[in-house]
């Protein structure tokens, strides 16, 4: 009797099956659709296993920056006076702290990245893909924001050339 109910279980299959491939038409599941909920997430260049991106500006007054090739020491030496006030609590120059450490980060963002996120943290943390990654990556530490002017943030930048 089981062989029977199993044989007979086993036709209905193949004949389901079979009916549906025989007549052309396509089968009864259909994949649900995905609704996209969030944007997706821009792709980066990577070195190191770090997320480069020149290209982003940032969120913030930082529109374009020009950089001289050589670096301005006046301006690297009052930027590191600022950088030390402000920054070190929670950013050291060459290793990962509370915060990211600035050593090589024109490599991985953008001079105006960079500068936005010193005037603009809030807003950079709210809306920039990689300043929300960061702070995810830094335990929910959000960046203090300091009232640093485009001149003193400036003058952080040129610091962080001599790091």
């Amino acid at each position: 009797m089981k062989k029977f109910v199993l044989l007979l279980l086993a036709a209905f299959i193949m004949f389901g099956c079979a009916s549906n491939s025989e007549k052309g038409k396509p089968p009864k599941f259909k994949a649900p659709k995905i609704a996209k909920t969030e944007e997706q997430e821009p792709v980066y260049d990577k070195v190191d296993g770090v997320a480069v991106d020149m290209n982003n500006k940032g969120i913030g007054p930082v529109k374009s920056v020009t950089i001289p090739e050589t670096i301005d020491m006046a301006l690297a030496k009052e930027g590191e006076g600022i950088y030390n006030a402000l920054c070190l609590a929670c950013h050291r120059p060459t290793q990962k702290f509370i915060g990211p450490a600035p050593k090589g980060v024109l490599e991985r963002r953008s001079p105006e990245w960079v500068m936005n996120m010193i005037i603009n943290p809030e807003k950079m943390v709210a809306e920039d893909p990689i300043a929300k990654k960061l702070l995810i990556e830094y335990n929910g530490s959000p960046m203090a924001n300091q009232g640093v002017t485009e001149e003193k943030a400036r003058a952080i930048l040129e610091y962080f050339r001599t790091l």
